[in-house]
């Protein structure tokens, strides 16, 4: 099933997309289509299209004050943080976004929760990591959060597998949970932690859209903004599959 996950959207990509009817157009003389694919391709890669396609992604939410959120039952940090390289020992972390871990474990330092979850996130190609979620309870734990305060659930691959991995954790009744992950990730997290019986307190970080005076520059097209436009799309078309899937059954039960 990850793999349906991941495929789809790549399928669906700006990028694939416009090319294709690039190429179609020029393989059957209809220019006007090449001409506009290429120029649609162009506007996707510019900044000042792609951060406002980006920006209904996220939303108008903002960068909350952490002393200002309640406490919780637990706070989970969701997976997708991480990146393998190759190593001197065999594998090694990068980070890819730290946002997540770190206000993770800041929120558990101003006593917001008395336990911090991480989710075991591992894709079956990559077999020779841990568990996300392993590795950043061992990062905690060098940070000073004790071991028993940290629990990592099971192996998951997307986030309804994260969701019902924490249910599993937490076998209260309608826990509260501070919830912590990407600004555009967070719509589709709640929904579906809200369909597992969660009462969800969000704490959105990595946002992904500057806040800076339009430039020049911004009218250039660049790999960054066509990553982030691709990202959105991506994005919308996870959020449309589990706005269905949770609609017609809106609390499931965990395995």
């Amino acid at each position: 099933m990850i793999y349906f996950h991941k495929i789809i959207p790549a399928i669906f990509s700006p990028l694939v997309i416009l090319v294709a009817f690039a190429l179609f157009g020029a393989t059957t003389s209809r220019r006007k289509l090449a001409y506009a694919s290429i120029a649609a391709l162009y506007l996707l890669s510019t900044p000042i299209v792609s951060n406002q396609i980006f920006r209904l992604i996220e939303g108008p939410a903002f960068k909350q004050d952490l002393n200002t959120l309640p406490t919780a039952d637990a706070i989970v940090v969701l997976s997708g943080m991480l990146v393998g390289v190759k190593s001197a020992n065999g594998i090694a972390y990068e980070w890819s976004d730290p946002d997540r871990f770190f206000a993770g474990v800041e929120l558990f330092k101003l006593s917001k929760s008395p336990l911090l979850v991480f989710t075991g996130g591992k894709l079956p190609w990559l077999s020779q990591m841990e568990p996300e979620g392993t590795f950043l309870k061992k990062f905690a734990e060098s940070m000073g959060i004790p071991s028993d305060s940290i629990l990592v659930t099971d192996e998951v691959q997307n986030t309804e597998d994260e969701a019902r991995a924490v249910k599993r954790l937490l076998t209260k009744s309608e826990p509260t949970v501070l919830l912590v992950t990407s600004a555009f990730h967070m719509p589709r997290s709640e929904r579906l932690f809200k369909s597992q019986g969660f009462q969800v307190t969000p704490y959105r970080v990595d946002f992904r859209v500057e806040n800076l005076d339009i430039t020049p520059m911004d009218f250039l097209p660049d790999a960054r903004s066509l990553a982030l436009t691709s990202l959105a799309l991506r994005e919308l078309i996870g959020r449309m599959f589990y706005f269905v899937k949770v609609g017609l059954n809106p609390v499931q039960d965990a395995p």
